[in-house]
């Protein structure tokens, strides 16, 4: 028996034992099955039905039957936005106020605190069968992990990234990368089924054994695709190779005119200014050209594949009856990233065939200013580019077709969401731990009226990078940087400071934005690293 048969036995066998208790079947009472849907690094513009040539036709039909919401944030980096999405609460509050590792105060501790709840904690109370498939990355410690927060079936990556082919560290600083299922360590070996079709799998498995329960399902479904290393299966990569030799100025102008033209952003708003330290396309050599068409051909495949999955899951859901009654919702955990690991003394170098497990490289600035069209900067910033999302939430006959929403919304928003339509009031306790109040507003408003709107104000930081945005008002500065003031309504690309034509209204955001700091223990980053 060879490594790769012997965990998919386990795999198979872990199922076969882990089926929901009869006794706690119930009524679904119109309970709606929930799919909740997060990709990883993957930019603002890199689906079709947001802007994008990569072919995502899965994704592409929720958009086109359902909701899409235009001006919707994450939190700017995995671990915050995964806090965020699952708790309902700002990164700090839960404990996750940058990334796994322990800082020293509540807010940056690096895994949820006892005061905050998972959706799927409380989605059990109401009878649902909870199920997560793919990164967990909200701590490493046992009461954080995905069997301990609520979930009956689980195959969780603990920390960030893996190569997609096997489970062998990606650093060579003594981080390593685990997997858990039902948590129990696992590993996954060379010749592993690709990461992002192994997550599919055991969530298709996982609704498997429990479509004949009466009582509702709810999948937490977390891609570590488009997460660096770039590395895709040779039939996508073939797909995409030689697609982008008209360079990144080309591709950032061709998908600014489609999100144009689909109505997700505004003609007033200007394509924001190449990435300062990308090169002009036409003066890089035609090795160079291929090199870099090579490596974003991988990361197009990734994407692809990921929508190639999705379509196995909804075909699953259909398949078993429960396509009318379910709720998909999809969106990204950052901006399109700008990481550059090749240059990163602490990652392992790997630098065989592109794309494969012999390769560990990321698509670099270049190209993450391309997915991030037409916005500036990448992930960990609290410019547009690190934190505006593509959003999609599909509900057949709860949700018009071909919806666009412009209503400013938070990833704290998805939680209150799903409480609302599970028919659950968000508990002042739970396992006799006091809850932190949620701070999102629920998105069900929007599913039969997407022009409504309403006033919201959110906040951004993460070492050192801060940001408020209150209406069409956004502040915002990097780490060590001043603060920078624009006007969303015309100018969403950030590309026009009014920071000293209106310098009161600095002060007026800047003294809101310092109280909420304060409220949710912001420290200083240069004190804390």
């Amino acid at each position: 028996m060879n490594k790769n048969t012997s965990f998919w036995i386990r795999l198979v066998w872990a199922l076969a034992v882990i089926s929901p208790m009869p006794g706690l079947a119930q009524k679904q009472s119109g309970k709606p099955n929930i799919v909740l849907i997060l990709a990883d690094d993957m930019g603002f513009s890199d689906l079709g039905s947001f802007g994008s040539e990569i072919n995502t036709p899965n994704l592409d039909k929720l958009a086109q039957e359902g909701l899409r919401i235009t001006q919707f944030y994450n939190s700017g980096r995995c671990c915050p936005s995964r806090a965020a999405l699952l708790t309902g609460l700002y990164p700090h509050q839960a404990g996750v106020g940058d990334m796994v590792q322990d800082k020293g105060t509540p807010a940056y501790q690096g895994y949820l605190r006892k005061n905050s709840a998972t959706i799927a904690q409380l989605l059990k109370t109401a009878g649902y069968n909870t199920i997560a498939s793919g990164k967990w990355h909200v701590g490493l410690v046992p009461s954080a992990w995905a069997v301990n927060r609520g979930f009956d079936q689980s195959f969780t990556m603990q920390n960030n990234g893996s190569s997609y082919f096997n489970s062998e560290p990606l650093y060579n600083d003594g981080r390593t990368v685990t997997f858990q299922l039902n948590g129990r360590e696992i590993q996954r070996y060379d010749t592993s089924r690709y990461l992002t079709q192994a997550i599919t799998d055991f969530a298709v498995e996982a609704i498997d054994r429990v479509k004949d329960q009466q009582n509702p399902f709810f999948l937490y479904l977390a891609y570590n695709a488009p997460h660096w290393p770039i590395q895709a299966l040779p039939e996508d990569i073939a797909r995409y190779k030689g697609k982008y030799l008209l360079g990144w100025d080309a591709l950032r102008e061709a998908r600014y005119r489609k999100l144009v033209s689909l109505g997700i952003i505004q003609k007033e708003w200007k394509l924001s200014p190449r990435y300062e330290k990308a090169p002009g396309w036409n003066t890089l050599s035609a090795a160079e050209k291929d090199k870099w068409d090579t490596r974003m051909a991988i990361y197009a495949a990734m994407i692809d594949r990921m929508d190639q999955c999705i379509g196995q899951l909804l075909d699953k859901v259909k398949a078993i009856g429960r396509e009318r009654n379910t709720l998909v919702i999809f969106l990204s955990d950052n901006g399109g990233s700008g990481d550059t690991v090749r240059e990163w003394n602490y990652v392992t170098q790997k630098t065989g065939e592109p794309g494969s497990v012999h390769s560990i490289d990321s698509y670099d600035p270049p190209w993450g200013n391309a997915s991030n069209t037409p916005f500036r900067l990448f992930k960990k910033n609290t410019h547009e580019g690190g934190i505006a999302s593509p959003f999609i939430a599909w509900f057949p006959g709860k949700i018009r077709s071909n919806a666009l929403s412009t209503q400013v919304s938070h990833i704290t928003d998805v939680m209150p969401t799903l409480l609302e339509l599970a028919g659950i009031r968000y508990p002042e306790t739970l396992a006799n731990e006091k809850l932190t109040p949620l701070v999102g507003n629920s998105l069900t408003p929007l599913f039969q009226q997407p022009q409504a709107t309403q006033a919201k104000t959110i906040f951004w930081e993460h070492e050192g990078s801060r940001a408020i945005r209150k209406a069409d008002w956004k502040l915002v500065a990097e780490i060590n940087q001043p603060w920078e003031l624009y006007d969303l309504k015309t100018d969403r690309s950030e590309t026009v400071n009014l920071a000293g034509r209106y310098p009161q209204k600095v002060k007026e955001l800047e003294k809101e934005y310092l109280e909420w700091a304060a409220k949710v223990g912001v420290v200083d980053w240069n004190t804390i690293k």
